[in-house]
């Protein structure tokens, strides 16, 4: 009798070390799902920062700059006034569409169909410098943190795979030879841009095509925007870590309350560290 009452007080102890035992491994197993073992970043206002600019201003010098480089190699291109009329009236009506569609397009494939029936012949090469000649006074604009090469060799050391994601109708060509000039092209295993989609941000299908891409579920990556509406919200709905950078874009705007908020990129590898350790 005197065992059979041991053996009673024993088994709900018992039970009650199960249930915590078991409870501790869910927690573990939560937390190692959740790990952030990616990061990706959009690209204006998060890694390159313009700021306020005036962006027809600058790509009227652009089209200066591409109409002596067409000129220089005796391509057909008449005055430079319809030139640049002609050239910058397509992309600002095609970057109209593109909002009211939520489809970007291809800057490169855009300036081929203004100029190829205009007797423009180049090859693939001088094509992709045309792009970055109308692009380049903007990029002129754009500065990085002073310690990003630091920051991300430190998320590289943390074994995380980095990427981009952003809506852009700037082809990649010119966009890379920009990350490049600042050296940190090669830190990005994955690239992606709007142009080279049937949708953009705030699309949940774009951050479903990242997440597939970098080859990881969207819990285990983190996605670090300027914008609440196409960066934040639609990664914390797919089931990203979202971060949002502070910028004259989002200045005054509400956090939504899952969401981390930094001022400098810098500060990431302290916040993915707190995230992924485990609680004591």
């Amino acid at each position: 009798m005197l065992v059979a009452r041991r053996a009673l007080c024993v088994a709900p102890r018992t039970d009650a070390i199960r249930t915590g035992m078991d409870s501790l491994r869910s927690t573990q197993n939560a937390v190692r799902s959740t790990k952030i073992n990616a990061v990706c970043f959009d690209l204006g206002e998060t890694i390159l920062n313009f700021g306020p600019v005036d962006v027809v201003k600058l790509f009227k010098a652009g089209g200066k700059l591409t109409y002596d480089y067409l000129k220089s190699l005796s391509q057909p291109v008449g005055e430079f006034k319809p030139y640049c009329r002609r050239n910058l009236g397509a992309i600002r009506w095609r970057y109209w569409l593109s909002l009211l569609t939520a489809n970007d397009f291809d800057a490169r494939e855009l300036l081929k169909k203004v100029n190829q029936p205009k007797g423009i012949r180049l090859s693939h090469e001088q094509w992709d410098e045309l792009v970055w000649l109308w692009y380049e006074p903007l990029s002129k604009c754009a500065t990085v943190e002073p310690d990003i090469k630091d920051t991300l060799n430190k998320l590289k050391s943390m074994n995380l795979r980095l990427a981009i994601l952003s809506n852009t109708f700037i082809n990649g060509a010119a966009l890379e030879r920009h990350l490049a000039q600042f050296g940190i092209l090669d830190f990005f295993d994955v690239r992606l841009y709007s142009y080279q989609f049937r949708f953009r941000k705030p699309s949940r299908r774009i951050f479903s095509a990242a997440a597939e891409r970098i080859g990881l579920p969207p819990q285990n990556i983190m996605f670090v925007g300027d914008r609440i509406n196409a960066d934040i919200r639609p990664a914390l709905k797919i089931g990203m870590t979202a971060v949002l950078k502070e910028a004259y874009t989002n200045h005054s705007k509400h956090l939504p309350p899952a969401a981390h908020k930094i001022e400098k990129l810098s500060q990431l590898p302290a916040l993915i560290q707190r995230i992924n350790t485990p609680p004591a």
